[in-house]
């Protein structure tokens, strides 16, 4: 085993982050914990606009929870760290966008982590399941969001019983965005990080914000939040200089130039 289970690479404005733990990159509380401080630090580091998760190794992304590590002691209901399990999941306030390349097995645990994400790229020969049912217990996190990501009916067969999907079956149903030749899944990652982080980042921000927090809300009052600036990235992006530069930018055909401010 690494000495770390978490690697990280800067490009820019982007931000790398690869899930290290041979042999199948599974999730303990300690690798947990370490994946919410570095997506914490992530969101909290003014530089970095967008982050991309993947893996190491080409057979697996993440099978999820650590089950050799729980038959040793750690409780599946311990501490998880500030974003809870996979570090995605719960952090409260990242408004930054999060890619995800899933480089091959991605079930349980892990395709929870990957759903948390905001673009979801795939291997071809990726592969895709929920199969805490075969061992008495429910996918918490994907009980609540898979029914609302693809068909429901779709969704209802993969939590009661487990089947797999592979990479095409996963894109036809939406959620994957696209599926990709292994040996271009990360060049297809950068390219389209790079692309969001060239964008105007108060903006992202704000769509973050709006989609997270509007999810459960009525249309209407959703709307009303947003023209009455109640959702703070909006009210600072409404404010901000990066707004009259892109009004001027357009009025004088030339790029814009984003300061996030």
């Amino acid at each position: 085993m690494t000495d770390t289970p978490i690697r990280t690479r800067r490009d820019g404005h982007v931000l790398e982050v690869t899930l290290d733990r041979p042999r199948a990159n599974a999730v303990d509380l300690a690798t947990s914990r370490i994946m919410g401080e570095t997506f914490r630090a992530f969101r909290d580091d003014p530089d970095l606009r967008v982050a991309i998760l993947t893996a190491a190794g080409e057979k697996f992304f993440c099978p999820g929870w650590d089950l050799k590590a729980a038959a040793e002691g750690d409780a599946v209901d311990g501490d998880y760290g500030v974003g809870g399990f996979g570090g995605l999941q719960e952090l409260p306030g990242l408004n930054k966008p999060v890619i995800c390349a899933v480089n091959g097995i991605c079930c349980g645990g892990g395709l929870e982590i990957a759903l948390s994400a905001d673009i979801i790229l795939a291997a071809e020969h990726a592969s895709f399941a929920l199969p805490e049912i075969r061992s008495g217990t429910i996918a918490d996190a994907a009980s609540l969001k898979l029914p609302k990501r693809i068909p429901y009916h779709i969704a209802m067969e993969m939590l009661l019983t487990g089947r797999w999907l592979d990479a095409a079956e996963a894109h036809r149903w939406g959620f994957v965005n696209r599926v990709i030749p292994a040996d271009r899944l990360m060049a297809e990652a950068r390219e389209t990080a790079r692309l969001i982080a060239s964008g105007p980042p108060l903006v992202m921000a704000a769509i973050k914000e709006v989609v997270r927090e509007a999810e459960d809300m009525k249309f209407q009052d959703a709307l009303n939040r947003i023209t009455k600036r109640q959702f703070p990235t909006v009210d600072r992006l409404y404010g901000s200089e990066d707004l009259q530069e892109g009004f001027r930018a357009f009025a004088e055909k030339r790029d814009p130039v984003w300061k996030g401010r």
